[in-house]
């Protein structure tokens, strides 16, 4: 067994422990055991626990984004000081100055890759699950899947298309199944379509003009076409289910980007301008008239209602 291998078994064993609780259910509730949509159903649940557990981590990812659009300011002066310098001493000068201005701020630039970078290696182990049910269906997985499972897997079948055929096998065969193909491709499409919605949302609403005059704006307007691009090459050598599981996620994504956006934005931002008006329609905004601040007004918390006591019980109470 091989490293890769090693580090992969004991996340392996816990998508196999999902898919198949979810394909218990599903069958449970009078689905075919054997049928695509069961098993397609089964990813979908498998992304709705691993997004739901990666909650917290989204919370801090949007918390350091909002230390780092702080600190963007000072950030844009470290570089406007070494601007034009290309000197060993001043690289090394400007990269020490960087580092001790995210240390001293707790800021990290990786902390927006986190979250997927936490899902990659369940998006591979996902995809070795899938092989391993095609290739050695008689042994079966490495935990719940049993070889009887294993089979069902490897042989479930989506509109036409089966779940461990991919767009370059179908193409290499001649196009067959063709509906390998039309699957694959639009899934492609839906993939990259909301890959560049949820980019596009963070690039025209949730940044502060002080962000699009940095280069982290650079940044973000060079993802906004790279990571579809990704979708759009990769996904041809993907199986339909590891897509569908991409897929899927991708759209929690999106989702979980908007409502973020909407109650969350980015002070300063065209998001956090037209959640103010919102609030200030419902009378929920008022502006201090000495700083002119900007002040959201809570509603007042329901308290507890006082349950009333007999005499006897409150001369008892008193003693």
């Amino acid at each position: 067994m091989d490293i890769i291998s090693i580090i992969l078994w004991p996340i392996k064993w816990v998508i196999e422990l999902i898919l198949v609780a979810f394909h218990s259910l599903w069958t449970f509730i009078g689905l075919d055991p054997n049928a695509g949509v069961t098993w397609v159903l089964s990813i979908v649940g498998l992304v709705i626990v691993v997004r739901a557990a990666l909650i917290p981590i989204f919370v801090r990812q949007i918390k350091s984004q909002r230390r780092m659009l702080e600190v963007a300011p000072q950030l844009k002066k470290i570089q406007d000081k070494y601007k034009g310098k290309k000197d060993q001493f001043s690289r090394e000068a400007m990269s020490r100055e960087t580092m001790e201005l995210y240390k001293k701020t707790g800021t990290n630039p990786l902390s927006s890759c986190l979250p997927l970078l936490l899902q990659m290696p369940i998006f591979f182990g996902l995809f070795s699950v899938l092989n391993d049910a095609s290739i050695h269906s008689e042994r079966g997985g490495v935990g719940a899947l049993t070889p009887a499972l294993a089979e069902s897997f490897s042989n479930a079948v989506f509109l036409g298309a089966p779940l461990n055929e991919t767009f370059i096998n179908a193409w290499n065969n001649n196009f067959q199944p063709w509906q390998v193909m039309v699957v694959a491709s639009v899934m492609i499409v839906l993939m990259t379509a909301s890959q560049f919605i949820t980019q596009l949302q963070i690039v025209s609403k949730n940044m502060s003009p002080e962000t699009k005059a940095s280069p982290m704006f650079r940044q973000q307007r060079i993802l906004l076409y790279l990571l579809p691009l990704v979708f759009a090459f990769s996904g041809v050598a993907f199986p339909i289910g590891v897509m569908f599981y991409w897929l899927v996620s991708n759209f929690w994504t999106m989702g979980q980007q908007f409502v973020v956006i909407r109650n969350m934005p980015t002070p300063g931002s065209e998001a956090a301008k037209a959640r103010e008006a919102r609030l200030a329609k419902k009378g929920k905004l008022v502006v201090d008239e000495k700083s002119g601040d900007v002040i959201v007004v809570e509603e007042p918390k329901k308290t507890q209602r006082q349950q009333p006591i007999s005499k006897a019980r409150a001369k008892k109470q008193g003693k």
